[in-house]
């Protein structure tokens, strides 16, 4: 029996406001609101947490969805961990619709960074009305069998050395 997932169904984060939340998310990214569920206490521990969950659809039928939590503490960020370390990568169709996302994103007040040409793809960066760091991608690699071979490298050197390690990026010419 394989476990690896299938794909993706679903992450989710917190947000502040779910309406404010839906607005960026459908009018920006394009995505449609396809779920919405309320309740008092929370399905998996039944601890009482009045909520709301929503659900937006990305085109392969994954989900980036949100918790409404109006009864705890505000949000927070871990104040240890670099702002752009977490973070949400949605990938693109191309590098037109990267720019076009870009200069959407920037007509309505939002700070872009990029794009960026990474490692493995071109990105541009920046928040939800949340804080959470987003990034639409278009991908330059795909990950392969000598792409999965570097991985294994790299992390080993990294592990011994906690130093930075040559990408396949320069080893391979992409």
């Amino acid at each position: 029996m394989n476990f690896t997932p299938r794909q993706l169904d679903h992450v989710a984060y917190r947000c502040k406001d779910a309406k404010e939340t839906t607005e960026f998310y459908t009018k920006l990214l394009d995505m449609r609101l396809v779920a919405a569920v309320t309740d008092s206490h929370v399905q998996s521990t039944k601890e009482y947490c009045p909520h709301i969950h929503i659900f937006f659809a990305m085109q392969d039928g994954g989900c980036v969805a949100f918790f409404e939590t109006p009864e705890e503490k505000p949000m927070g960020r871990d104040p240890n961990t670099p702002e752009w370390v977490q973070h949400l990568a949605l990938q693109v169709n191309d590098r037109e619709t990267l720019l076009a996302a870009k200069e959407r994103l920037e007509k309505a007040g939002i700070k872009v960074i990029g794009p960026k040409d990474g490692h493995l793809c071109i990105s541009i960066y920046f928040f939800d009305p949340n804080g959470h760091r987003l990034e639409l991608t278009i991908r330059k690699v795909v990950p392969d069998e000598r792409t999965e071979r570097d991985a294994h490298r790299i992390l080993e050197e990294w592990s011994r050395t906690k130093q930075p390690v040559r990408h396949l990026d320069m080893e391979h010419g992409i």
